[in-house]
């Protein structure tokens, strides 16, 4: 029994020893392949470039350095993990011999309480005895390659989520026959803030499209701030534009509006309300962004405008590419709004995923617009168009646009 129990003991100190290495090899191994994986996705997404500038050698030693780097971190975790199966089974084996010699030499030295039968059985249990524990160990190694890689997910899942402690909200309204506000269902093309009050009542403030900075700092990083006592305000209906050195800070200003990032300091009112006591998914319906860098969806054209808004309608849609100035192309493709996009719009060109960008915003019919370098990949001509229909989006509306050319 003290041999089965030192056997055992041993077993478990070799499998405690090779685990905690074998967790670190397996973790080196894992970051080598998701490093890999992503080497092999950026010269994917960059093979144009590539061969432009004949980049080629260069890629393919980028790629044997992060292989052999995949490989030399595997082989070390594979060799750990086929280690300890066979120095487990062996040392079952040893325990079978060391039994089967110290009961043969108590037998052979006269023990009456001990014979041959019992030593065979004790054999036997022993066998039971080691195997179970022999067989965790043995899997130890895929334990130890599922924790490696579940520790990157759930360091991924224990990520702080975004804060919101917004509590005013957007809703529809309808004014009444005195002139208050009363909120309902149905869109009336009138919105409010409903502003809840510590003696649970509720006051409705219109959407004005009125927002003041004052004195704001900010820094995406506490210890450095980039933004330094920012004041400016925008009166509803008001066209204010940003115009300045790239890095200068312009659309980080924008970021601010849709809270993207908290500020450091000072204040950020909309319609007299604190930003940071209006919920962020109410805040962000209330304001239209295009950006210089577009983005669009798997499905079809008029799917892509409606994204903004999914109560609109056809003509609704048809109207806001109409105002953006998209309507022209849209009609020449092979299927007209139910012309497929796929892949981020790669059988558009820049300018055309641009323009639906842009109707995009326009059925949203926000009373703020953020316009950041929405014109840049549009050429001349059909950049007077768009400025026309521009014109007529922002009407009644506050604008923000970032630009390199006034």
């Amino acid at each position: 029994a003290l041999i089965g129990v030192a056997v055992t003991g041993v077993d478990a100190i070799i499998t405690l020893i090779v685990s905690k290495k074998s967790v670190t090899c397996f973790s080196s191994q894992q970051a080598s392949m998701a490093s890999l994986n992503g080497y092999i996705e950026e010269m994917l997404n960059g093979q144009k470039v590539i061969k432009i500038f004949c980049h080629e050698k260069q890629a393919k030693v980028g790629f044997s350095s992060k292989n052999t780097a995949l490989y030399e971190s595997s082989k070390k975790a594979n060799t750990l993990a086929n280690f300890i199966m066979p120095v487990l089974g062996q040392i079952g084996n040893l325990l079978t011999v060391l039994i089967a010699f110290i009961g043969g030499i108590l037998i052979l030295n006269g023990n009456t309480t001990l014979t041959a039968g019992i030593v065979v059985a004790f054999l036997s249990l022993s066998k039971s005895f080691s195997n179970p524990i022999q067989q965790v160990g043995q899997q130890i190694s895929l334990i130890t390659m599922a924790m490696a890689g579940a520790k990157r997910i759930f360091t991924l899942l224990d990520e702080k989520p975004e804060s919101d402690d917004g509590y005013v909200t957007l809703v529809n309204a309808e004014r009444q026959p005195d002139g208050k506000l009363k909120e309902c269902k149905e869109r009336t093309g009138i919105f409010a803030w409903k502003h809840p009050q510590d003696d649970g009542s509720l006051v409705y403030t219109e959407l004005k499209g009125d927002i003041r900075m004052n004195n704001v700092d900010f820094g995406y990083v506490p210890e450095k701030i980039v933004l330094h006592d920012i004041t400016l305000y925008a009166e509803p209906g008001q066209k204010l534009a940003f115009v300045g050195a790239t890095g200068a800070g312009k659309t980080t200003i924008t970021n601010l509006l849709n809270r993207f990032y908290d500020i450091a300091k000072g204040t950020i009112c909309y319609d007299g309300i604190d930003i940071n006591k209006i919920r962020k998914d109410d805040l962000r319906r209330s304001i239209g962004l295009v950006l210089q860098d577009t983005n669009l969806f798997t499905g079809t054209v008029m799917e892509n405008i409606r994204y903004s808004n999914p109560d609109a309608t056809d003509e609704e849609c048809i109207g806001a590419a109409k105002l953006a100035g998209a309507h022209d192309f849209i009609t020449r493709l092979p299927e007209g709004y139910e012309t497929v996009i796929t892949g981020n719009g790669e059988n558009l060109s820049q300018g055309q995923r641009q323009l639906i960008s842009i109707a995009r915003a326009a059925a949203a019919d926000p009373p703020v617009m953020i316009l950041d370098e929405a014109t840049s990949s549009i050429d001349t001509r059909t950049e007077a168009i768009v400025q026309r229909g521009m014109d007529a989006l922002m009407q009644g509306r506050t604008v923000f646009v970032i630009a390199h050319r006034l």
